[in-house]
């Protein structure tokens, strides 16, 4: 008998990619918002009773960093009530959990990429939401991955790269910051690394999921353009019209982390593979796109 298997967040980005990756792994079901509103704890509640998941995907999070230093009982409800509350039907239920979380966790300082057991310290309100979301899964008993991603972009949804691409089509020149450095991670990898897990049955815990190799935002505004027009599409600027930024001199209600490094090992021995490039995935997310 085919699982059910619960997607939440599903029009978002990483949601998205989920229902094409997972589709060979049970009946899934993705509730609009309309269809269940997350941030009503007795919705999801009774939207559990009645459909009772085998295994939940949680791509449904409360992103906007800065918006999260106002809208804070918005952002620990996704972020930090939902997963408990997810993880707590999981136990009760012996259902599976996969969640995904973010490098903001960490403290962000130094330049040596963080492993999954070192200490946390999140510096704004969105990363401490996400760090309790972890414990909350991780502390409930029950089968579950959590991967840790960091700079999540795509072909669909909002995101950096399609930003880029818009103001690169108005604009002849941007500054953009070029002292926070980590790995841009397209959604699609998110989804086909959360397939191959679940195929593969890899050990419960925490992982870091990003591509290998790392960058700051200027290069990565670089890469696009430069790549982007390869392609074909039409630009005002150049990549060479692209100038550095200091993160002082860029100023926003939440502090970011310089440091967003993440080390993959766990999940490469996991997985018995390397992770692609972050250049290479860039190439293909921009194909998709153009496409």
């Amino acid at each position: 008998m085919s699982q059910t298997i619960l997607v939440t967040g599903g029009t978002g980005q990483v949601g998205f990619e989920l229902q094409r990756s997972l589709l060979l792994h049970g009946n899934i079901l993705a509730p609009s918002r309309s269809a269940l509103d997350l941030y009503d704890a007795r919705a999801v509640a009774s939207w559990l009773d009645t459909h009772r998941p085998q295994l939940i995907v949680n791509a449904a999070a409360y992103t906007a960093v800065d918006k999260a230093e106002t809208e804070q009982t918005q952002a620990s409800r996704l972020n930090a009530e939902l997963p408990a509350q997810l993880a707590e039907y999981c136990r009760a239920s012996q259902a599976g959990l996969v969640h995904y979380s973010s490098d903001y966790v960490y403290p962000g300082h130094g330049d040596t990429p963080w492993k999954e057991q070192d200490e946390t310290g999140p510096l704004n309100h969105y990363g401490q939401t996400k760090l309790q979301g972890d414990m909350a899964v991780a502390q409930a008993g029950i089968n579950y991955f959590i991967f840790r991603t960091s700079w999540v972009y795509a072909a669909h949804g909002n995101n950096f790269m399609k930003t880029m691409l818009r103001l690169g089509r108005e604009r002849v020149q941007l500054q953009v910051v070029n002292d926070q450095i980590g790995s841009p991670t397209p959604a699609r990898l998110i989804a086909q690394v959360t397939e191959r897990a679940l195929s593969k049955n890899i050990a419960s815990g925490i992982y870091h999921l990003a591509p290998n190799g790392y960058t700051h935002w200027q290069q990565f505004a670089q890469a696009i353009f430069t790549d982007a027009l390869k392609l074909g599409e039409k630009l005002a600027i150049c990549p060479g019209q692209v100038t550095a930024l200091a993160t002082l001199d860029y100023p926003t209600p939440a502090q970011r982390p310089l440091n967003s490094r993440l080390n993959i090992s766990k999940l490469e021995q996991a997985l018995h593979a390397r992770l692609p490039d972050w250049r290479q995935q860039l190439q293909l997310t921009l194909k998709e796109y153009v496409s």
